[in-house]
Order: C-alpha cells, then structure tokens, then sequence
C-alpha cells in the first residue's frame, strides 16, 4: 500500500488540468480623494487607512481589501507580511484578484475561473448591515482542493448573513504550490526550521486582521466563527488543531472536510514520504534547480506545470501549524474548545468518479472482491455496501470513508468534551441533478447555504441548476440555521424543526426538500471506518483512499 494515497489522489486531481495558461493579471484598487466619496457610500477607518465601500439595500459592501502584502518575489514561499497603508480613502467597492490557479476542464461541473488572477491576492471582503454594532461575524474560506477558487465567486454572496445580522467576511489564501509547497531549503531559511502550510498562515493572517479591525464595520472580535466547504472545511479543521489560531474564532462550521493522513515535515510517516521530499521531487520534474531560480519563474507556469506534474497540495504536518495528524490531535482532545456545526453530502462521490476502482463485472466478482480483502469483516461490509448496486456501493464507500466517517468523528470528539456540536447529512435532490445523476453532489449544498439559488446566470455553466422557488423555501431555513448558529452557538429556525445537538442520540438534520430531525446517520458507517482506521494506524499505513476494491487483498 506504500504512496497509495499520494498516487490515487495525484492521479485524480491530474484529470482537472489542462495545458492552456492565461496572462497574470493585478487589480490592486487605488486610492481615491475623500471628497469624491458620496452619501449613500458607506465609508470606515482602519489601522491601514480608510475605506469607501458600496450601499446595496441595507448592507454595506467592502470589497478587495488587502489582509497582507503581496506574497511574490522574494516573499513567494514566505510567511504572510504585514500589509501597506494608504493615503486618502481606498476604493473598496471591487473584489481583488484571485490567488494563481491551474485551469479546469470547461465540462467539469466545478469549471468557474477568475475574472482576474495574481499572486497580489491577499484581500478580504466585508458584508455589513448598516448602522450595527457588536454584530456576529463569519469568516468564509472558500472551497477548492486548495488549488482553485476564490473569494469573489458570486455564489459566495453574504448578502443574506448581513440582512440576518451577521457581519460576513470572506477571504483569499494562497493556493497550489504557491501555497502549500514544503522544501528543504525553504526549511533552511526558515527561523522555525519550517516549510510549507502557507495557505494556511494566511488564513490565520485574515482572522488576525478580523480581530484587529471587524469592529469598525460594526462586527464583534470576540463572536466569530470561522465557516467553510471542501478545502474550506478541510482548513477550519486545521485551525481548529492549530495552535497560532488558538484565540481567534469561537465557533466552527465544517461543510464536507476529511480527516486523511497528510505528509509530515522531517519524516515519512503512514504511507507517505516526508513532505519535503515531496517538493524537492517536484521542483526536480519542473526543473527548477535552486530556490533562486522557483521563485523568478512566472506564477502561472509554475501553478500549472505543476499540477499537470501531479502535485495534490495538502497541509503539512509541521508541529507548529499543523503540529499532529488531525485524527491523533482529536483524539486527545488537541482541539479549540468551541461549538462545531459539521455536516456532509449523501452523493459526494458523485463528481469525483475517476477516484473510484474499476467495477466488477458481475455481482458475484464484486462480493468475491470484498471478502479477499475484509476475511471476517466481509459481511459487515457487504451489509454496509451490498453488492446488488456495485456502483452506488463504491460511490458510497468513498463518501463514508473520506467525508462520512470524518465528520462525525469529528462532531463525536466535541461532543465528547461537553461542546455543542451539531450533524447535518445533505440529502436533496432536485430534478436537473437526478437527470444527472448527480444527487446531492460534493459542494450541492452552497448555493442553499448562501441563498444564492437566484443568481443563476452567475453558477458555472455545467452546474445542474436548483428550481428557484423551492431551493429558496430551503435556503432561507438554511441560512437561519448557519446565522443563528454563528450569533449563539445553537442552530435555530422557525421554519424548519429543532435541531437537536448530536450528544442527543446521535440527533442529525437530515437535509432534503423540508429538513427532519432524524437519529443515527447511516447505522454501522462509523463503527466500520473507525476499526478500520485503528487498523492502519497501528500498522502505520495510510488512511484515505484505500477501502473497498481499493483495499489490498489479505495476505
């Protein structure tokens, strides 16, 4: 099973790039006189200067403000800096640019680029309603397998948190291997010793930046809760086992993360090499001989080149940043101390099927796989993931063993230590997705929690899309639920039923066309992953990938 998971993954995430590469560009807003600034522009001072955003409805609008400087040139590879002040009052009414990313197949259902990219792309953006003060905040981080997406996606609108009183925030990080590239001579010019989890110091960055100035745009630095999807949730996770971000949220909302084993820094471990191999490897392909000459290379070509390489990035385990696998920080209770509201989707897998092993070609082949692999522990399996529907088996057995089973551990482990921690599985299957068979697909569930149904002119072309009406009946009891949850620490709607936290019999809301209230999401799943956890970790392999017809045969 030796790189399984490095290797399956690479090899997945290679079948979303292409060749093609677009011109960086930068959009930096400048700064405009005070007396061009009219009445209904909202205008604000921080620690950088001030501001003028834009009046839309009752909400103040703050966009493209810069978090930190530029991380290009000498600072690519290098902890976030301190950003630049300014004279006059800074135009805030445009998003800056995205963070560099590879580009995606147009077929894909996930294919929506930038307007605008750059490596100039640490900025935050600031949903207000007017006039309030001491307000909730949310801090969005955007999803994306931490090589794609940003902050200025219309479906990231925060509209409806601002109009339910939350001051929303959302933010760029770094991505790819501008990112999350850990190296050896980046460790040797490193004070710490450390490389890597760039990305991830800029999130931290951003929360810093919250703290220090969410109050001028009314919200409260000591009410936030820090909100995000795929490599969004992935990253709140990180934070929550991170001690430099100890302090800076108090409340966590986790939309579809997993709990993987990741390359650590210094050494191989669990299947994978050391992370710093890992980049010299890559810098070696992509032929870049010295620190030097990878920090002059163009950011495009570089972002590209090395996703087409195979590069996956991932957070590394650093001891700082990252100190633990997340699975073993949870376990000893390694963790912020803060109410988690957690949930996944019934057909994640349903986008990602180049992941999946190749299908038997009879029931009877596929049970015989099953019991190769699991001896004993076949009828379980087979009880979870009968053989009657191979393909849905496999689509599922990913679902549980990447997203199912992580989250619910995750939500157990809060629990456990006396938090609020709430479960949600999202379940709704609207017409175009059935057509599709795409169901309740990774990601499906944003466009509800954001209330942007609406805006449909605005979602990727391949996205199967909601029927207005009904998918906003849902979100406005969704959006409930998040704000509520994000002002109080407790879930709460007056059009959908009382969500109970899990310590409550394993209470969930089961999420389709109306929400319920149900107990014990998808019997025995836990139970099954979690020996089957224990069993790699103790004998030091992998856990990711590996399940299923994935799984090697017994010996």
């Amino acid at each position: 099973m030796k790189r399984l998971n490095s290797t399956l993954l690479a090899a997945g995430l290679a079948t979303f790039a292409l060749t093609a590469c677009s011109n960086e560009t930068t959009t930096a807003a400048s700064a405009v006189p005070s007396s061009d600034a009219r009445s209904d522009e909202p205008v604000t001072s921080i620690d950088q200067g001030a501001l003028k955003g834009v009046r839309e409805g009752e909400v103040n609008v703050y966009r493209g403000i810069p978090f930190a400087a530029p991380p290009a040139g000498e600072l690519r590879w290098k902890p976030p800096m301190k950003p630049a002040d300014w004279d006059g009052v800074r135009d805030a009414s445009a998003f800056g640019p995205s963070c560099m990313q590879p580009p995606v197949p147009p077929t894909s259902v996930y294919y929506d680029p930038p307007e605008d990219s750059s490596e100039d792309c640490l900025s935050l953006n600031i949903w207000a309603p007017a006039d309030v003060e001491d307000a909730p905040v949310v801090v969005w981080i955007h999803g994306g397998s931490l090589r794609i997406g940003g902050a200025a996606q219309p479906v990231y609108d925060g509209t409806a948190y601002a109009e339910r009183g939350v001051v929303f925030v959302s933010i760029n990080y770094r991505l790819g291997v501008l990112g999350w590239l850990a190296h050896p001579d980046l460790m040797a010019e490193s004070p710490d010793g450390l490389s890597g989890n760039y990305g991830l110091m800029d999130q931290i960055a951003a929360l810093e930046w919250v703290e220090d100035n969410i109050d001028a745009f009314g919200g409260d630095p000591s009410n936030v809760t820090v909100m995000g999807e795929s490599a969004g949730a992935l990253s709140v996770t990180y934070l929550l086992t991170s001690p430099p971000a100890e302090g800076l949220f108090d409340k966590a909302i986790i939309q579809s993360t997993n709990t993987r084993n990741f390359a650590e820094l210094g050494q191989a471990s669990y299947d994978l090499p050391a992370a710093e191999t890992i980049g010299a490897e890559l810098l070696d392909t992509l032929n870049l001989d010295t620190l030097e000459a990878a920090r002059a290379a163009d950011a495009q070509n570089l972002t590209t080149r090395a996703t087409l390489a195979g590069y996956a990035p991932s957070g590394t385990v650093d001891g700082k940043y990252v100190p633990r696998q997340l699975n073993e920080a949870f376990d000893d209770g390694d963790f912020a101390k803060v109410p988690v509201l957690a949930g996944f989707n019934s057909g994640e897998a349903r986008t990602y099927r180049m992941l999946l092993p190749k299908k038997p070609e009879t029931a009877e082949a596929y049970e015989a796989a099953i019991r190769a692999r699991y001896g004993e522990r076949a009828d379980d399996f087979l009880a979870l993931y009968p053989a009657e529907d191979m393909v849905e088996s496999m689509l599922a057995v990913n679902r549980d063993n990447v997203f199912g089973w992580s989250t619910e551990r995750i939500v157990r482990r809060v629990s456990e230590s006396g938090l609020s921690a709430y479960l949600y599985l999202f379940d709704y299957c609207y017409p175009e997705m059935a057509e599709r068979n795409l169901c309740a697909f990774h990601a499906s569930e944003v466009p509800f929690v954001f209330s942007t149904a609406e805006k449909l002119e605005t979602y990727p072309p391949e996205w199967p899309k909601p029927p207005v009406e009904e998918a906003d009946v849902l979100a406005d009891v969704l959006v409930d639920y998040w704000a509520s949850f994000a002002a109080t620490g407790q879930p709460v709607s007056e059009n959908g039923p009382e969500w109970r936290p899990y310590s409550d019999g394993e209470a969930y809301l089961h999420i389709d066309e109306s929400p319920e209230l149900r107990q014990d999401v998808y019997p025995g799943m836990f139970e099954f992953h979690e020996q089957l956890f224990q069993e790699h970790r103790a004998a030091d392999e992998g856990w990711f990938l590996g399940v299923g017809l994935g799984a090697e045969p017994l010996e």
